[in-house]
């Protein structure tokens, strides 16, 4: 059996300053691939430099919308260029964020359009970060996403008429340890109508931990494999079954040797 993890910041502290370990600790739950995430110009030079340490680690760069307050055209000039990299399999994370508003809305959707424009440009995937903002996120999609090869929401907190929306579309959604937590009620009825051919697993760590391990506070790629074991109780498959599927999955949307 083999997971791999969509979306990880391997990157932060919590887990860059014992990066051998995590990665060893990774392969032994049976998670042997990687999408480590950048948001901001230092943290995506540092994926991509990361990558270069372990075969089966990939970077995605772009700057979170957390930050789009501080994008000019000459970050995105140097962003464009450094997803030029062969180990840059994705555009993201990118979108709106409307719950913490750290950055203006209007600076938050001229930013996301660019990074859509640059994937096509690219022909890159885009991995997209929504939260509180599934409407303007959905319309930009429709707006500035011609050309985008594929779109996965990641850590997806929406409903399952949402979830329908987005697969209506074409894209895919991505799920966290959170469809594990008891109050995930909802999170767990958008699980169900996504199709293993539309589904991914993401640890999003350090953030996030998995029931049964949320005491543990910083997640890591290894504790993928309770969200997998979740997943594939709620979907009534085989885990094995379960676990070739999402990867597959997974591998084909990032366009990785299956």
């Amino acid at each position: 059996m083999e997971l791999f993890d969509t979306h990880c910041h391997l990157t932060f502290d919590d887990l860059a300053r014992d990066i051998d370990a995590v990665i060893a600790r990774s392969i032994a739950a049976g998670v042997t691939g990687w999408l480590t995430i950048g948001t901001d110009p230092n943290e995506n030079q540092k994926a991509v430099e990361l990558t270069r340490k372990f075969e089966n680690l990939y970077a995605a760069v772009a700057i979170h919308p957390h930050d789009a307050k501080i994008v000019t055209s000459d970050t995105l000039a140097d962003l464009k260029k450094l997803a030029s990299n062969l180990k840059v399999v994705a555009i993201g994370e990118t979108g709106l964020d409307y719950h913490y508003n750290y950055s203006l809305r209007e600076d938050q959707m001229r930013v996301f359009a660019r990074h859509l424009e640059i994937a096509a440009e690219l022909n890159l995937p885009v991995i997209i970060h929504c939260r509180e903002a599934f409407d303007d996120t959905m319309d930009i999609l429709q707006s500035y996403g011609t050309g985008v090869r594929k779109v996965v929401f990641h850590c997806f907190s929406g409903s399952a008429e949402q979830a329908k929306i987005v697969l209506d579309s074409g894209f895919y959604i991505s799920f966290t340890g959170v469809v594990t937590f008891k109050n995930a009620e909802y999170t767990r009825c958008a699980a169900e109508v996504v199709p293993l051919d539309r589904l991914m697993l993401e640890t999003d760590c350090p953030y996030m931990s998995p029931e049964p391990m949320r005491k543990q506070k910083v997640n890591e790629p290894a504790l993928l494999i309770h969200t997998a074991k979740f997943l594939a109780d709620l979907k009534h498959t085989e885990l094995t079954d379960f676990a070739s599927a999402v990867t597959t999955t997974s591998k084909t949307f990032f366009n990785l040797p299956v």
